[in-house]
């Protein structure tokens, strides 16, 4: 599938119709060969790939040295995604919140906006003390969808499912999958691998949202602490 040649889609975002003809995406984290080293937290970097392997889009962190160090995978951030002109589409603002179960007055919460400065949707964090939930929203802030990931203790699993769901539950609609590198990988860097599995036909403001969602659920699950 040509990602230049697709036409423009009425209600899309510019910059967002490939997404349109995909139900299916992989993450990837780029390594930073002196974070692997020395173990100093740089910037994250993602690739966004379609199914056989071209890159869709590119996203860089934006942060500074302070909050990286000082505050970890707690850390907020902004996230540009850059389409292969270098034009940025979708940006993804993480605020500085509290990540504890224990202490859910402050939760989780991301913001998509797409193009810069045009709200989508958002992905908050619901209280559990077992679960990870999420309730994913559009850009009037109404409950759109939910994510709910495995019981605590399942990060040493080869893979890891977050299953996106119906308002009602019933239905499971996709999910967000880490993909396991491989051990010697995984011991010396903490650069994961995501899929995102959706309907075709999901609102393609939805499927950012679910982007955005991937990368909050990398830095509160599989982003080492340093």
């Amino acid at each position: 599938m040509d990602m230049h040649a697709v036409a423009s889609t009425p209600g899309c975002p510019p910059g967002l119709e490939y997404l349109t003809q995909v139900d299916q995406l992989l993450i990837k984290q780029k390594v930073e060969l002196i974070e692997a080293l020395v173990g100093f937290e740089s910037n994250n970097k993602y690739e966004v790939r379609n199914v056989v392997g071209q890159n869709v889009f590119y996203a860089v962190e934006e942060n500074d040295c302070l909050n990286r160090q000082c505050c970890g995978p707690m850390r907020p951030f902004t996230l540009h995604v850059l389409d292969n002109y270098g034009q940025e589409v979708i940006t993804v603002t993480r605020p500085l919140n509290c990540m504890s179960c224990f202490f859910p007055c402050c939760l989780q919460e991301l913001e998509v906006q797409s193009p810069p400065g045009n709200t989508v949707g958002y992905v908050a964090q619901q209280w559990h003390p077992f679960f990870p939930k999420f309730l994913v929203a559009n850009e009037h802030n109404e409950p759109v969808l939910k994510i709910h990931g495995p019981f605590c203790g399942w990060s040493c699993l080869p893979d890891v499912d977050f299953e996106i769901l119906t308002m009602d539950e019933i239905g499971k609609i996709g999910k967000i999958s880490k993909q396991w590198t491989g051990l010697i990988r995984e011991a010396f860097t903490d650069s994961d691998n995501f899929g995102i599995q959706f309907p075709m036909d999901l609102d393609v403001k939805m499927k950012a949202v679910m982007i955005g969602a991937c990368f909050l659920i990398d830095f509160m699950f599989f982003e080492a602490a340093n």
